[in-house]
């Protein structure tokens, strides 16, 4: 590739490549699941049985109850086994690290890495949302447990380790650093993931965050003037638009400096142009308020940073949490920072609408949902947009909600892209993208290519086969040679292994799906490598050495070096001739040493004989050449460094030492059952290097031999199998992890959410007249919001609370508690100024207006 891509622009010093992804969100498993689900403009909000909200403590007959729920499937399963870790350390370790460390290994399988094999730094850059297991789940056992108990509670559920562990479990020697900025966290993330790499911290870098909310399907009380949608629905810059809805979820990113990517050959999904992060200060109303000066100034920033002005970008990725606040300030913020010119020439939208609100996740869902779309070229559809709210100025800037699916055209240049995500708290991130630059053509294919799967164990072995078939299956076209190096650089091998000889992708799919043992070679490798030997056979005849030679590196410097040693041309070693029946199966063989193929014997049939006997150092290969040439001459042999059979027997010292028996080639088949016979006596694996069912060429059974060697457990050093061409590493299936149940359920008896005291607050209510109402509400909230401030004197019924150092949070808390303990919705509009005595009188006009 030249210093420019193909969209004409030349990649900067501070690029970063997206070069990989992994995620599980709401109504989506995978990266695969989660672009098809934003294809279709479909949201993954579930509605709730009534069997679910009882048996999670709920109680769905309260005036307000929303009773759905944005689920992540399977929160309480893990591959404990795949990492090393013991059942009673499992069910301990906070649910959002199980998911996170699951993801970060997909993660990088997608990008083509096997971490224990990447020889750089790999940097992790990561957080969490509040760990709700430990609070909901093991709370009993932190409060009765011991110091030692506790401290190790802290270990398995602290934000703190949330990345060091994944650096443990997957060796990872970059900086690993956890983040948290509440919503923004995953964005943050990405931009210190950049920082480390552009600062040479390390080679790649994993950003991303999780967040799992327990109990996930107990539904929840809508209260006016919160956040949480009244119908269990987001709908961002909506008329409609009364809140968000909070779901769980984890997602991660693999990032690479542009250049290093290209360079090596990765794939690479979008290009991070710049990012910014910022923070609100004090000039705002509130701590949980948003500032539209910041929000624009961080993504001015930003654009800066990325050397992008706002009219290049055709696409924004909002926070959108649809809340009638925080929409228009977004959309002001926008304006702002793009400026006034060219009406609906920029497309806005939210993911929130499909999988909801993930908190510290959320917008790392906004991240890989805006490079799917760069990838795609496509833009999906932001859902429940109909009029626009009437306080956002849409006409003030270059804004329009995208509510259809559509091409993404490029006319005035590479396709850019925004992605907002602003934390409760004030911390701002924005991020720039641009399309990824073309991927450079496929080299022309070769005769075949050698596919290894590897697994822990059987079952998964069958899954991650069939998973590799169904994608060969969808994209005949793939580029092979891609695959195959993808699957042997980048996945860790494990004990069940299995390899395939193929033609093509479509030949691959088949012959994985249909597991022909004539072609498949499947094998275990144990603890201690299995013994093989090499049983060379007659090379004459043997098709496909001149193709092997013009695409095997390794193959024709073997042929060279015979050659040179022969004084003849390399065209003469390929043939049928006597020559080429040692010159072929010998540089075969030889490959296979380079590559880590270590026989422990070799045999050899007919004249294969010579070949056994050159590679085991009986005699040098000039001899062997000059006598497969008829050149006649005298053999000075050695003791062979290897046992050596001829046909069905194996040499004895003295016999590997007499010429006259190198001289008398036995016959070229020799007795195949009695050398089969001969091998499983000692317990050898035969490595045969002539034509067979799964291979027919010399090319296939040069493949053939190197994996079955790898599929019993041989170290196959892959680039001697390459040579020195370039290879491309693509996304492919990841490992399919064998989850099982890991969980502490909570303690039974639940009492819900309303507490103990509320029942009794009703009560008198209930039982006194009107003019006792507000003075026992007036107490109530007098001792609530106490509590709240942590003070211990009691505030005044006519003391202004913002006085106090109450903040709107605080009050539409207090609100709300005691709309639950009373059992009916209250307003959560304010007093100015607010006090107690305004808000216990309008709680008691509520409750007299029925």
């Amino acid at each position: 590739m030249s210093d420019h891509d193909l969209t004409g622009h030349a990649p900067a010093d501070c690029d970063v490549a997206v070069i990989g992804m992994a995620c599980r969100f709401p109504g989506a498993d995978s990266v695969t699941a989660f672009w098809r689900l934003l294809r279709d403009g479909r949201e993954a909000t579930v509605r709730l049985t009534d069997e679910q909200l009882v048996a999670a403590g709920a109680e769905p007959d309260r005036p307000g109850f929303v009773r759905t729920a944005q689920l992540l499937p399977g929160v309480d399963l893990f591959d404990a086994e795949h990492f090393r870790i013991p059942p009673e350390e499992a069910e301990l370790i906070d649910p959002q690290q199980r998911h996170f460390l699951e993801c970060a290994l997909a993660a990088l399988e997608d990008s083509g890495y096997d971490p224990f094999g990447y020889p750089g730094e790999i940097g992790v850059f990561g957080g969490a949302g509040m760990n709700t297991y430990l609070l909901a789940n093991l709370a009993d056992r932190y409060r009765g447990g011991t110091a030692l108990g506790r401290y190790r509670l802290m270990l398995t559920g602290d934000k703190d380790f949330l990345t060091t562990r994944v650096s443990y479990k997957l060796d990872l020697r970059g900086p690993s650093v956890s983040v948290g900025t509440a919503c923004s966290t995953s964005l943050v993330a990405v931009h210190q993931a950049c920082l480390s790499l552009l600062a040479g911290e390390c080679a790649m870098a994993l950003a991303g965050a999780v967040h799992v909310r327990l109990p996930q399907d107990e539904g929840y009380v809508h209260q006016d003037g919160m956040i949480f949608s009244p119908d269990g629905r987001c709908r961002a810059f909506d008329a409609d638009a009364r809140g968000t809805v909070l779901g769980s979820g984890v997602g991660i990113v693999v990032l690479k400096p542009l250049t290093a990517a290209l360079a090596e050959g990765d794939t690479v999904h979008a290009v991070i142009k710049g990012t910014a992060v910022n923070n609100d200060g004090a000039a705002k109303t509130g701590f949980t308020a948003p500032s539209v000066e910041r929000q624009a100034a961080v993504i001015r920033e930003a654009q800066r940073a990325a050397g992008c002005p706002p009219e290049t970008i055709g696409y924004v990725e909002a926070h959108g949490t649809g809340t009638p606040l925080g929409d228009p300030i977004e959309v002001a913020a926008l304006n702002r920072a793009f400026g006034p010119t060219g009406a609906g020439r920029t497309v806005l939208g939210s993911v929130k609408t499909n999988v909801g609100h993930l908190d510290a996740a959320a917008g790392m869902a906004g991240l890989i949902k805006t490079v799917l779309m760069l990838r795609h070229r496509t833009l999906v559809p932001s859902l429940h947009f109909r009029t626009p709210n009437p306080d956002i100025d849409f006409a003030a800037g270059p804004f329009r909600v995208g509510t259809e699916p559509a091409e993404w055209s490029n006319a005035g240049g590479p396709r850019r892209a925004g992605v907002s995500s602003f934390g409760v708290g004030g911390t701002n991130a924005h991020v720039v993208l641009e399309e990824p630059p073309a991927a450079p053509a496929a080299a022309a294919p070769r005769e075949a290519e050698l596919l290894v799967v590897s697994a822990r164990a059987p079952e998964a072995l069958e899954r991650a086969t069939g998973a590799l078939a169904r994608r060969l299956r969808q994209a005949p076209g793939a580029d092979l040679a891609a695959v195959a190096h993808t699957l042997a650089v980048g996945r860790r091998p494990h004990r069940h292994r299995r390899a395939v000889v193929c033609a093509d992708a479509g030949d691959a799919a088949l012959a994985l799906a249909l597991l022909d043992p004539g072609r498949v070679r499947t094998g275990r490798s144990e603890e201690r490598p299995a013994a093989f030997a090499f049983v060379l056979p007659d090379g004459s005849g043997l098709p496909g050495a001149e193709r092997l030679y013009r695409e095997s590196g390794a193959f024709r410097e073997v042929v060279d070096e015979c050659a040179a040693l022969l004084g003849e041309p390399a065209a003469a070693l390929l043939g049928d001739g006597p020559v080429a029946a040692f010159a072929v199966p010998y540089a075969l063989a030889r490959v296979c040493l380079s590559a880590g193929v270590r026989p422990s014997a070799l045999v050899g049939l007919g004249r294969g004989g010579l070949v056994a006997g050159c590679l085991a150092g009986v005699f040098a290969p000039e001899r062997a050449l000059a006598l497969a040439a008829g050149r006649g001459g005298t053999l000075r042999c050695a003791e062979p460094r290897l046992p050596v059979g001829l046909g069905a027997g194996w040499l004895r010292s003295d016999q590997a030492v007499d010429p006259d028996r190198w001289l008398r080639p036995g016959p070229a088949t020799g007795d195949r059952q009695a050398v089969a016979t001969m091998l499983k006596e000692a317990d050898l694996v035969p490595l045969g290097f002539e034509p067979s069912p799964a291979a027919g060429s010399a090319g296939q059974v040069l493949l053939d031999v190197i994996g079955l060697a790898w599929t019993h457990g041989a170290e196959i050093d892959w680039s001697h199998c390459y040579g020195p061409e370039r290879r491309r590493r693509v996304p492919l299936p990841t490992y399919p992890y064998q989850r099982r149940r890991h969980w502490v359920d909570p303690p039974s008896g639940r009492t819900g959410p309303q507490g103990a005291t509320e029942p009794s607050l009703r009560r008198r209510v209930e039982e006194a007249d009107a003019g006792e109402r507000s003075d026992i509400l007036r107490e109530f909230l007098c001792r609530h919001l106490a509590g709240l401030l942590e003070s211990d004197a009691l505030p005044g019924p006519d003391q202004n609370l913002f006085d106090l150092g109450a903040d709107s949070l605080m009050l539409l808390d207090a609100v709300a508690t005691v709309g639950i303990a009373l059992d009916r919705a209250v307003p959560s509009s304010l007093e100015n100024p607010p006090t107690i005595r305004a808000l216990a009188d309008r709680v008691a006009a509520t409750w007299e207006n029925g």
